[in-house]
């Protein structure tokens, strides 16, 4: 049995849907991080990092979402969430990476400047940067990373509920959503999943 710790608003989402489309069995804890249940001692005996996801597993713990992607594609091999080839699994992990390292870096600046400068005043000079950041990389995901109906093309993958998170993000970060239409169409596609729809109940 897998355990997901998760709470709302976090990238603990794509991992979530990523469960549900390959039929896992798996529990659900919510944290509150309005009242720090990330920084309490029994959870950071499970993951000193006091963030979200976490993925308990039999074989262990893990963290970081392009990490517990890629285990789910791996085990569920029926659901075929990962491209066969070591190519296409090195180009899905290509982007799902970028997600992690750049995008939600550039969307973090907007709340939490605090973890990169004490300055009050960089914070908000961090802040007046994110929505011209993330327009540059929904720029790149749109014209570069977006294959086709699915960010690998035909094959429907652990990419697209990571760029599901993030599509989310862009209104909020002062993003021109309009000027996107192929992430916005990825976005409806996504939205239209039985999976998607089962796990938002417990997101939103």
């Amino acid at each position: 049995m897998l355990t997901l710790y998760y709470a709302k608003g976090t990238a603990a989402l794509p991992v979530h849907i990523a469960l549900e489309e390959a039929r896992a069995e798996y529990d659900l804890r919510l944290l509150d991080f309005a009242n720090k249940d990330q920084l309490e001692p029994d959870y950071l005996a499970i993951n000193p990092k006091g963030r979200v996801p976490v993925l308990v597993t039999p074989e262990g713990v893990l963290t970081e979402t392009p990490a517990l992607l890629a285990y789910i594609g791996q085990v569920f091999e029926a659901a075929k969430l990962i491209p066969e080839t070591p190519f296409g699994f090195a180009k899905a992990q290509e982007f799902n990476l970028y997600l992690a390292a750049t995008v939600h870096v550039a969307h973090a600046h907007k709340h939490r400047g605090a973890r990169w400068s004490n300055d009050a005043a960089s914070h908000e000079a961090m802040r007046a940067k994110v929505a011209s950041n993330m327009t540059e990389c929904a720029t790149l995901i749109e014209t570069h990373y977006l294959q086709g109906p699915w960010v690998m093309g035909e094959q429907y993958t652990v990419c697209d509920p990571y760029l599901f998170l993030v599509a989310r993000w862009l209104k909020g970060d002062g993003v021109d959503e309009s000027v996107f239409p192929k992430i916005l169409a990825h976005r409806a596609r996504m939205e239209a999943r039985p999976a998607v729809q089962a796990v938002l109940k417990h997101h939103d």
